[in-house]
């Protein structure tokens, strides 16, 4: 694991088992909201993860098990909207240089949401970034901005229309009102729901089962899969994608077949 060289003020990161990292929010004074400085940071600990090259899964979750995101710190907006037009300027600039896990439509390695308190605002369209969730049975989700007099621009608005059926996702869209884990999982927005006491023998039983699989292997099916969501059939089965050239000019490319013929586990290296 390549070890940071600074120390987070906003967030956890620590390799919670072999080639996992976990994510965690560390803001439970304003219920893991986020603010500016605290994008900026997130974007710089997900940028690390994703050149780590000992690192194959990243978790994102929440301290405690109140709040996983409440989304925007909308205190720290109020203060930043009547602020200085120079302290306006700054935060300005500190943003744009933000790369937000809800706008990373791209992202090399399996996201796992380990949703352990509520999910509003910013904190449903980051699970909803993530390509697994897992949640605790008391968790809420929802989209609450029109209530607040904004709207759900860090994708909610497009990514819940694409992630349920039209009808559903206007309902929730427009109404603003929260949904629960079980209601999620019903409607297809995330993969389990457990007892908060469970959550991580859960997660740990999910990361066992992608961990069978060979890291590169499963990033190349995460690109190919994202990518060709984007095209047609017939074009997205004869498009050019890096990971999976990359996948085939493997170690791990040749280990597969040759465990297998060796009737043996195989032993992925990740290169």
């Amino acid at each position: 694991m390549q070890q940071l060289d600074w120390t987070p003020n906003y967030f956890l990161y620590e390799m919670t088992r072999p080639h996992v990292v976990r994510i965690t929010i560390n803001r439970p004074e304003v219920r893991n909201a986020i603010n500016t400085p605290a994008h900026k940071e997130w974007s710089d600990l997900l940028d690390h993860a994703a050149e780590d090259d000992d690192v194959w899964i990243v978790v994102v979750t929440g301290i405690g098990d109140k709040a996983f995101c409440a989304g925007r710190d909308l205190k720290y907006l109020s203060q930043i909207q009547h602020a200085s037009e120079e302290e306006r300027r700054a935060d300005s600039q500190l943003m744009s240089e933000v790369t937000k896990l809800i706008e990373r439509f791209d992202y090399p390695k399996p996201l796992i949401a380990r949703v352990n308190g509520i999910a509003l605002g910013g904190g449903f369209e980051v699970a909803m970034a993530c390509d697994l969730v897992i949640a605790a049975e008391h968790v809420e989700f929802g989209l609450p901005e029109p209530r607040r007099g904004i709207y759900a621009g860090g994708g909610g608005v497009h990514r819940l229309p694409r992630q349920v059926p039209l009808k559903l996702a206007m309902e929730y869209l427009l109404t603003g009102k929260s949904m629960t884990a079980q209601r999620a999982q019903e409607i297809g927005i995330i993969n389990e729901v457990v007892p908060y006491a469970e959550l991580d023998s859960a997660l740990d039983l999910l990361i066992d089962d992608i961990m069978l699989g060979a890291p590169m292997s499963i990033r190349a099916t995460k690109q190919s899969s994202m990518r060709g969501l984007n095209l047609p059939l017939g074009d997205a089965f004869y498009a050019d994608y890096p990971a999976v050239r990359a996948m085939m000019d493997s170690e791990d490319a040749r280990e597969g077949p040759k465990a297998f013929a060796e009737k043996r586990q195989p032993e992925w290296k990740g290169r």
